[in-house]
C-alpha cells in the first residue's frame, strides 16, 4: 500500500485470506470479461437511480449484507468525487426522465438528525449541478410551513410541506417533472398512489412492500452467474440465507420454525467452513425481512439462543422503523468483518455507493463498540471516506491482489452485483404489477 494512502483504508487483520486472494486474483485476471458481462446486463436491465451496498470482508469471503434503494450518507462521500456523482446523475436522468428540468426530492422525517440533513443537502447540490431545479419536500404530516435548517457544513436546507393536487404532488409554487424518493416508505405513503408524475424509485420498492429475502434471491442468481464466469465458488461472494413463515416475537409464535431454520443454516455454513478450512465459529444474523436503520437485528451462534430470548430481546426484535411490527425475518449467514481502523482496531465495513450503474464512491462504517460478528449499523458508528472513485475501476495487476486499488475494485464488483440484483428485483416486481410498467419508464409530464 502506498504510504500516502495508509490511512485511507482499514487493515485486513486475518490470516484467512487464501480464498479471498483467489477471488481477487480471478477478478483481476477476468476483468475484461467481467466488465463486458456487466455491460450486457445493463443493456437488459435498467439499474436503480441510486443505491448503496453494505459489504463485509472476512478475508476468506467478501459479500453484501444489505442493499439500500433510498440511500442516505451522501455527506460522507469524498467531496473530490462530486464531479463523478454529477455525471452519473446526468446519465440516470437521460435514462429515466430525459426531458426533466424540475425535481421534487422527498425526504425522511429525520429533522432532528443533522447528519441526515447534511446528506440531503449534499444530494441536493449534486442534483442541482446536474442541471436540475431542486426543491425538497417533507411527508411529515405535522409540517404546515417551510422550515430552514442551518447545517454545520455552512449550508442551509429548506424543507417544504408536500401537497397533493389531483394526480400530482407539489410544493408551493413548484410543480416538479418527477419525484425522487429519499424516503424508504416503511409506513407506506398513500399520497404517492396513482400519480401521473414519474416517482423514482417506484413506491412499491419501499419497505412497506419490499422484502430482503426477495432481493437476496436475485443476488444469489447474479452471484452464481459471475462465479461461473470467473470460475470460483459462488459462496465466496454470496451470503447463504433462509426464511420461514409468519412470526410474532412477543407472543412467541413461529419460534420453532425460526430456530429450526437457523440450525439448518448454521449446518450449511459449517460445511462451507470445513471445505475452505475456516477455523472460526459460524453465526447467523436474524433480521426483519423488511426494514432498515439496523433495527430488529441480532447475532445468533446457536439456535437455542432463539428459544431463550428474554422479554427485552423479544421487544427489540418485535418492531422496526416507525413502530412497524416485525412479522417476517430473514436468517442470513453472518459474514465476519476482519477489517479494522485506527490504533483502537475498531471494526469497519465498506459501504459502496452507486448512481445508475456507476460506482461513485463510498465510505467505511466504523464502530468502536461492536465486534467482528456484530451489526455495525447502530448508534455509535462513525464514517471514514473511501478514496476509491478512480481505483474501483482501475485495478493494478502489478500489485498484490488485496492492494488498495485491487481491493476497491473487488468492492466495486460486489457492489455492482448487488445493484444488478436490485435491478432484476425491480423488473420482476414491475412484470407482476402491470400498472407499474408504464410508470417506471414514462417521460415526466411537464418537463
Amino acid at each position: 500500500m502506498n504510504s500516502d494512502n495508509m490511512q485511507s483504508v482499514p487493515h485486513l487483520t486475518t490470516a484467512l485470506r487464501g480464498p479471498l486472494h483467489k477471488l481477487e486474483a480471478h477478478l483481476l485476471a477476468h476483468q475484461a470479461e467481467i466488465e463486458n458481462w456487466f455491460r450486457t446486463q445493463w443493456l437488459k436491465t435498467t439499474p436503480p437511480f441510486y443505491s448503496s451496498v453494505d459489504i463485509r470482508n472476512a478475508g476468506f469471503k467478501l459479500a453484501p449484507v444489505d442493499t439500500n434503494l433510498f440511500p442516505a450518507g451522501f455527506n460522507n462521500l469524498n467531496p473530490a468525487f462530486e464531479p463523478l456523482c454529477v455525471q452519473a446523475v446526468q446519465g440516470a436522468i437521460e435514462r429515466w426522465v430525459p426531458t426533466a428540468v424540475r425535481v421534487l426530492l422527498l425526504t425522511e422525517a429525520h429533522t432532528r438528525n443533522i447528519y441526515y440533513l447534511e446528506s440531503v443537502a449534499a444530494l441536493r447540490d449534486i442534483l442541482a449541478k446536474a442541471g436540475l431545479e431542486v426543491r425538497i419536500g417533507s411527508l411529515t404530516e405535522s409540517m404546515s410551513n417551510p422550515q430552514k435548517f442551518p447545517l454545520p457544513s455552512g449550508r442551509t436546507l429548506r424543507l417544504e410541506p408536500v401537497e397533493r393536487k389531483g394526480n400530482r404532488v407539489e410544493v408551493a409554487g413548484f410543480s416538479p417533472c418527477f419525484v425522487l424518493l429519499n424516503n424508504d416508505l416503511s409506513v407506506g405513503q398513500p399520497i404517492l398512489d396513482g400519480l401521473e408524475q414519474t416517482v423514482i424509485p417506484h413506491p412499491s420498492l419501499g419497505w412497506s412492500e419490499r422484502l430482503k429475502s426477495v432481493h437476496f434471491s436475485h443476488y444469489r442468481d447474479v452471484a452464481r452467474e459471475l462465479a461461473t464466469l470467473v470460475d470460483i465458488d459462488a459462496w465466496l461472494i454470496d451470503p447463504l440465507f433462509r426464511n420461514c413463515g409468519e412470526i410474532n416475537f412477543m407472543k412467541r409464535e413461529g419460534e420453532e420454525c425460526l430456530a429450526d431454520n437457523v440450525e439448518a443454516l448454521l449446518a450449511q455454513i459449517r460445511r462451507k467452513y470445513r471445505e475452505f478450512k475456516v477455523d472460526k465459529p459460524p453465526f447467523v444474523m436474524v433480521k426483519a425481512d423488511a426494514g432498515t436503520y439496523g433495527m430488529a437485528v441480532m447475532t445468533v451462534q446457536d439456535s437455542d439462543e432463539l428459544r431463550e430470548l428474554n422479554r427485552k430481546q423479544r421487544t427489540r426484535m418485535s418492531s422496526t422503523k416507525g413502530g412497524q411490527t416485525v412479522t417476517k425475518v430473514i436468517m442470513q449467514e453472518g459474514v465476519y468483518s476482519f477489517e479494522t481502523w485506527g490504533t483502537r482496531q475498531a471494526v469497519a465495513e465498506p459501504v459502496v455507493y452507486l448512481i445508475d450503474r456507476h460506482v461513485v464512491g463510498g465510505f467505511y462504517r466504523v464502530h468502536t463498540g461492536r465486534g467482528e460478528n456484530e451489526n455495525l449499523n447502530a448508534p455509535g458508528a462513525h464514517f471514514q471516506p473511501l478514496a476509491f472513485a478512480g481505483s474501483c475501476i482501475t485495478p493494478d495487476r502489478n500489485r498484490e491482489p488485496d492492494a488498495q486499488p485491487n481491493r476497491f475494485y473487488a468492492y466495486g464488483v460486489v457492489g455492482r452485483l448487488a445493484t444488478l440484483a436490485a435491478a432484476r428485483e425491480m423488473t420482476d416486481r414491475q412484470s407482476r404489477s402491470p400498472e407499474c410498467v408504464d410508470e417506471a419508464r414514462q417521460t415526466a409530464a411537464g418537463g
